[in-house]
């Protein structure tokens, strides 16, 4: 009754509105005769906060905080389009239809991931760029760490995993001509809090930014550590490619000498051990056939089951 009254409202509209939270992946308790309660409290994004959190590195970054949207790629693939700055984030509280690589729904509840995206326009021509989603992996390896992750790992091409478990994705996309200038849109996703409703939704092991730490994390703080060490892992990756940073990659791999299965696009699996990236990103597998190199595009890559290899996961 007394959110009806302050809202202007009637109590049948605060209920509906409550159902819509917890379809958005919210844990609400309800009371007989005193009303809701969120199970936990909410960290939500502030643009204040942010930059201070992002200090000195502030000046490189125009952040935009938004309730909802329907992808944050999206909106900063308009925003490129139109000759949008560098160094411009578009971070959302809740998408409508977040996707991740090769089409696949993202699934959040509200304030209860990093959904962002970033502007960052290179000189060079797309084709140097081959190297950009890994490069992008390490600057978030190195974020993870100072939060307290010691144990985070990298995927290849582009997810963030713990422990068997996905904590987070990568999902870059480009404009631009083949000499330069380039576009690209740097798509971040990382479940900082996942909650029962949300988990049901998704089909494979997911972990969580505060599982990992251990304590309640500060959805500004780890957004405001991940743009500092993105604009000093770009930096080096604009200057002399992603050969400078390919070997902190590789301390990252998480399936290093482990036996893959890669789905081809025609549906073909082929079978080896993986042996890290090259300079240009690729994949590298040693299989019967000598070393082969695989681009991500669409391309499918998992870890071959112990069972299988006598090797125990």
């Amino acid at each position: 009754e007394v959110l009806a009254r302050k809202l202007g409202v009637s109590r049948g509209s605060v209920w509906h509105s409550v159902r819509a939270l917890e379809r958005a992946g919210l844990r609400i308790y309800r009371v007989r005769g005193r009303g809701y309660r969120l199970h936990q409290a909410l960290s939500l994004l502030d643009p204040t906060l942010i930059r201070r959190f992002l200090g000195q590195h502030g000046a490189r970054y125009t952040v935009e905080v938004l309730a909802s949207t329907v992808s944050t790629n999206t909106l900063a693939l308009e925003h490129a389009r139109s000759d949008g700055a560098s160094g411009t984030v578009i971070a959302a509280e809740w998408q409508t239809a977040g996707r991740g690589r090769l089409g696949r729904p993202w699934h959040a509840a509200v304030a209860g991931a990093l959904t962002f995206s970033v502007v960052w326009r290179f000189q060079h021509g797309i084709a140097s760029l081959t190297g950009l989603s890994p490069a992008v992996g390490v600057a978030l390896m190195r974020a993870l760490h100072k939060l307290g992750v010691a144990d985070a790992a990298l995927k290849w091409p582009n997810d963030l995993v713990r422990r068997g478990c996905k904590l987070g994705g990568i999902l870059i996309e480009m404009q631009g001509d083949a000499l330069g200038p380039t576009c690209a849109v740097i798509g971040v996703g990382l479940n900082v809090r996942l909650s029962p409703a949300v988990r049901r939704h998704i089909d494979q092991p997911t972990t969580d930014l505060e599982t990992a730490c251990g304590r309640t994390v500060d959805r500004n703080e780890a957004l405001g550590c991940i743009l500092i060490e993105l604009a000093s892992v770009l930096e080096v990756f604009e200057r002399a490619g992603f050969a400078a940073l390919r070997a902190e990659w590789q301390r990252h791999h998480a399936w290093q000498d482990r036996m893959v299965t890669v789905t081809l696009p025609d549906g073909r699996k082929e079978t080896g051990v993986a042996h890290g990236i090259d300079d240009q990103g690729a994949l590298l597998v040693a299989a019967s056939g000598g070393m082969r190199r695989y681009h991500s595009g669409e391309v499918s890559l998992r870890l071959v089951p112990a069972d299988r290899t006598g090797i125990q996961a």
